[in-house]
C-alpha cells in the first residue's frame, strides 16, 4: 500500500490517492469528516479554520461504501481558494494583479528560503504554498481510511497532547485507547487532565498577545497490534524506523521517541528492558513497556508508544529578522496567516501517519487483496503467535 498527495495551500483542492487497500473494506465517510473537523479544531488555531470546513469527497475506488481494490481517490476543496483564484491561477501568466501576494522576505524556520534556493523560485509563495501544513488535511483523510482498516482488524489507535510549551499535561500514561478517547474529549486541547485546561488556555492567550508561538509533545498509542510486524533482517525493514520517518515527515516535527525514548539513555539496562512472561490464556507478553512495543525493529505485542516533539510554528506575528530576496536589505520576515499553536491538530496528524504506516506493514505482510481474507489471515496469525 502507498499513497500520494497533491495540491497547494490556497489552490482549488487537495488530492490524495491510495493504492493497495483491500477490496471489501467498509469506509464511513462521516468518520473521515469527523477527523478533518478535529484537525481544524483545538485551542490556539488561527482565522483560516473559520473559512475552511473540510469535507472529503471520494471520487474513485469506492462503490456503495465498499472499496473495490482499485486506487482510492480523495479530494478536499479549499474554500479559501475563492479569494486566491487569480493569485493561484495555474494557467494565466504573471501580471501585476496576480503577484500582489508575492513573498520576498523568507521566514526563519520555514522552507521559504531553502526551497527558493533549491528550485530557483524568485517568488517564495511557490515554496510556502506546498510546504504549508495545509497538506496534512489530506494525510488526515488518508489516515482515517487506514484507521478504519485497523479498527476492522481489532487494532485501536489514538493520538493526544502530552505537553504544550513547558506545561506537561499528565504524568499518567494509559494505554487503553477507549479510556484515552474519553478523557481527551472533555476539553479542546486533547489532554488527559482536564483540570489543566484553564492554565494552558492562559499560556496560549499570553503567547498570542506577545506575537509568539508554542510547540509541544504528542503521544500516540496503538493497542492490540500483533507481534512480528516489521523485521530485523535489514535496516530499512524495521517498522519503528518507518514510523520515525513518517512522523518526521510531518511539518514542524523535530524529534521522535519510541517508548521511553531519550529517557532510556539515562537509565540502567535493568530499568529499560521489559521482562518476558507467558500464560496459557494470553500467550507471550511483557511485564512492562519501556521499549514502546518494539524489539529488534519488530512489534512485540505490547502497545505501540510513539512520541513526537513539535517545534513552535515559524510564522511569528512579531516577525524575526530576514533579508529581502530582491534588494538584499535587512527586513522583517514575511507574515502569513497562522496559529499560535497547532499542537492539537498535529496530534491528529501524527495519529494519522502512524495509522498509515501500520496499514502499510499489515497489507505488505498478509495477503490483502480482499478484506475478509485479510481478517482471516490476521486471526490465524494471532492464534499462531499465542500457540508458539
Amino acid at each position: 500500500m502507498y499513497f500520494l498527495t497533491a495540491g497547494e495551500s490556497h489552490g482549488p483542492q487537495l488530492t490524495g490517492i491510495i493504492e493497495g487497500l483491500p477490496a471489501g473494506l467498509e469506509i464511513n465517510v462521516e468518520l473521515i469528516n469527523q477527523a478533518l473537523a478535529a484537525r481544524q479544531g483545538g485551542y490556539g488555531r488561527g482565522n483560516r479554520q473559520r473559512i475552511e470546513h473540510d469535507q472529503v469527497q471520494i471520487v474513485g475506488g469506492l462503490r456503495h461504501g465498499i472499496t473495490l481494490g482499485s486506487p482510492l481517490a480523495l479530494t478536499i476543496q479549499n474554500r479559501d481558494h475563492a479569494h486566491w483564484s487569480k493569485i493561484m491561477d495555474p494557467i494565466s501568466p504573471e501580471t501585476a494583479e496576480n503577484t500582489l501576494r508575492r513573498v520576498d522576505r523568507p521566514r526563519p524556520g520555514h522552507a521559504d528560503l531553502v526551497g527558493g534556493m533549491k528550485y530557483r523560485h524568485r517568488d517564495l509563495r511557490n515554496v510556502l504554498e506546498r510546504s504549508s501544513a495545509r497538506e496534512t488535511a489530506m494525510r488526515v483523510a488518508i489516515g482515517s481510511v487506514c484507521k478504519q482498516l485497523l479498527n476492522q482488524l481489532d487494532i485501536g489507535l489514538i493520538g493526544y497532547v502530552q505537553q504544550i510549551g513547558k506545561i506537561t499535561c499528565s504524568k499518567d500514561f494509559p494505554t487503553n485507547v477507549a479510556l484515552i478517547e474519553e478523557k481527551i474529549a472533555q476539553n479542546d486541547l486533547r489532554i488527559l487532565d482536564n483540570q489543566q485546561a484553564s492554565d494552558i488556555h492562559k499560556l496560549i492567550d499570553d503567547t498570542k498577545r506577545a506575537g509568539n508561538t508554542l510547540g509541544g509533545i504528542i503521544r500516540v498509542v496503538a493497542e492490540n497490534v500483533p507481534a512480528g510486524l516489521g523485521s530485523y533482517i535489514s535496516w530499512d525493514t524495521k517498522l519503528d524506523a518507518k514510523l520515525a520517518a513518517a512522523v518526521m515527515g510531518v511539518n514542524a516535527m523535530k524529534g521522535v521517541a519510541i517508548g521511553d525514548g531519550f529517557t532510556a539513555a539515562t537509565n540502567l539496562g535493568s530499568e529499560v528492558m521489559d521482562p518476558i512472561t507467558w500464560n496459557e490464556k494470553d500467550g507471550w507478553s511483557r511485564l512492562s513497556n519501556h521499549l514502546g512495543g518494539f524489539e529488534g525493529g519488530m512489534t512485540n505485542g505490547m502497545p505501540i508508544i510513539v512520541q513526537a516533539a513539535m517545534k513552535p510554528i515559524p510564522t511569528l506575528y512579531k516577525a524575526l529578522q530576514s533579508v529581502n530576496l530582491k534588494t538584499r536589505e535587512i527586513q522583517k520576515a514575511n507574515v502569513e496567516r497562522s496559529d499560535t499553536t497547532a499542537i492539537v491538530p498535529a496530534s491528529i496528524v501524527i495519529e494519522s501517519v502512524v495509522a498509515i504506516e501500520l496499514a502499510k506493514v499489515i497489507t505488505d505482510t498478509f495477503e490483502s487483496s480482499n478484506m475478509s481474507r485479510l481478517q482471516r489471515e490476521m486471526a490465524d496469525y494471532r492464534q499462531e503467535l499465542k500457540e508458539y
